[in-house]
């Protein structure tokens, strides 16, 4: 390493320093001060209810996901909610001849029950997307259709998002990473990734049972502040299965009125589950720059709880935007790799067809496992709304796990996980295949960049 390399790294320590210290304060400050004092681990955060009965179930990709979600649309016989990061009136759920738009959907809908839709205003300046012009377009577009209520919520924190994308239908819940638009990528692609200009990999958690009354009321929550309107208490469906389930949020500070102080207990249950880790953490995410995950990740490396302890990393080749900031972070994690515990991969479709990796959902040691809209970046754990639902029903982890790596290695794969780790995944990584190595590090612009963009934007 040069000269230059060593101040490179050594300032970019500071400036990670810097960032960490000051959420320290700010959750301190908000009565969260737990979270980052490296204590907390299990499976579940003590901040929201776990709601028991429950059926997880995760759809992959959207050609398996929207059809479900609109089907349920379809039949919807109390009301259809929906919070996202943007849905945009002319998409369509299913590719199939003569599919309705999505408005059209809401609108035969709408004829039976209430249907609200509350989506994020956009940026005050045109930075990025969807633009506050977009979403006004969207607004007026639903708003045509007669019975459909729509809202825009533009209390986001400066340059920062409402990023959710939930859906509730009576007693059925959506939660994930999908939104119902092809704004910045076409969402609809398969768990086999047909060459096509851009793939698009991603989840959406079906729930059924108690749970669905949480995601209902969060729902409702919301909707009071931006719409002035009080809904019903929300119904608790009766039990549909054995799972323990729990919604977690992020909801920054001073927002909205039902949480003044934040509720920052989606980054307190993936600090606690990577805590927990013994042998297996996989990260299927967009992005890899927040410097708490990555320190517990570092922690891990450098005392492995066990001789089989494994990290598989599936990101994008190139994210929409902090590219350079993810792989700084992934630079630190192979340096500190001494013994090969670590493989970083993202996926390319036969013919290398880039497919973004846009996927929000980890498990740890097949006993824990999170799907949301979370991001590992400053903007989803402390700055951004985000929900994600987590479950430690072992049996549903541990089939979405290898359901998952049976796509993504394009072989049924079973065994010891260290096992499949080193002797799948590892060749998979050497030769033409659904997986593939990713890019070379730039480890100055990572360590950089991304502490850089969290002390003058994550705020």
């Amino acid at each position: 390493m040069g000269l230059l390399d060593v101040l490179d790294a050594r300032l970019g320590d500071g400036l990670e320093k810097v960032l960490c210290t000051h959420h320290t304060r700010r959750l301190r400050r908000l009565g969260w001060g737990e979270v980052l004092d490296g204590s907390g681990a299990g499976w579940f955060t003590p901040r929201r209810p776990v709601q028991h009965g429950n059926s997880i179930e995760v759809l992959v990709d959207g050609a398996n996901a929207f059809p479900v979600v609109a089907k349920a649309i379809e039949g919807a016989q109390k009301y259809v909610h929906i919070a996202n990061w943007h849905a945009s009136p002319d998409f369509q759920l299913t590719r199939e001849p003569g599919a309705p738009q999505l408005r059209e959907l809401l609108s035969a809908a709408a004829e039976r029950v209430p249907v609200r839709v509350l989506l994020w205003a956009g940026p005050p300046v045109p930075f990025f997307e969807p633009t506050r012009k977009r979403a006004s377009a969207a607004l007026r577009a639903f708003q045509e259709c007669g019975a459909i209520r729509c809202e825009l919520d533009a209390r986001e924190r400066t340059l920062h998002c409402h990023h959710e994308k939930v859906v509730i239908v009576d007693d059925v819940a959506f939660v994930g990473g999908l939104d119902m638009t092809a704004v910045e990528g076409d969402r609809h692609d398969s768990p086999e990734h047909p060459p096509r200009d851009l793939g698009w990999h991603d989840h959406i958690a079906k729930l059924e049972g108690p749970v669905v009354a949480e995601v209902a009321g969060h729902f409702a929550a919301r909707w009071l502040e931006i719409a002035g309107e009080t809904l019903p208490a929300p119904e608790v469906p009766p039990e549909a299965g054995s799972s323990s389930v729990q919604l977690v949020r992020t909801v920054p500070e001073n927002t909205y009125d039902f949480a003044p102080h934040g509720d920052f207990s989606l980054l307190d249950s993936y600090l606690r589950a990577l805590r927990s880790a013994t042998s297996l953490i996989y990260l299927e995410n967009q992005f890899l720059w927040s410097p708490e995950i990555t320190e517990v990740l570092l922690a891990k490396l450098a005392d492995p709880p066990t001789p089989e302890f494994r990290i598989v990393l599936l990101l994008p080749q190139k994210p929409s935007n902090g590219a350079d900031t993810t792989r700084g972070q992934l630079g630190r994690l192979l340096d500190a790799d001494s013994e090969g515990r670590v493989v970083a991969a993202t996926l390319v479709a036969h013919g290398d067809a880039p497919i973004y990796v846009h996927a929000k959902l980890s498990i740890v040691d097949d006993k824990w496992m999170s799907v949301g809209s979370a991001n590992l970046n400053e903007h989803s754990l402390f700055n951004d709304t985000e929900v994600n639902v987590v479950t430690d029903d072992a049996d549903v982890v541990r089939a979405t796990r290898l359901r998952l790596w049976a796509e993504h290695l394009e072989a049924d794969v079973f065994g010891p996980v260290h096992e499949v780790v080193d002797h799948v995944w590892r060749p998979a990584l050497e030769r033409p295949a659904r997986i593939t190595s990713l890019p070379g590090v730039s480890r100055r612009a990572g360590r950089l960049q991304g502490p850089l963009r969290g002390l003058l934007v994550d705020g």
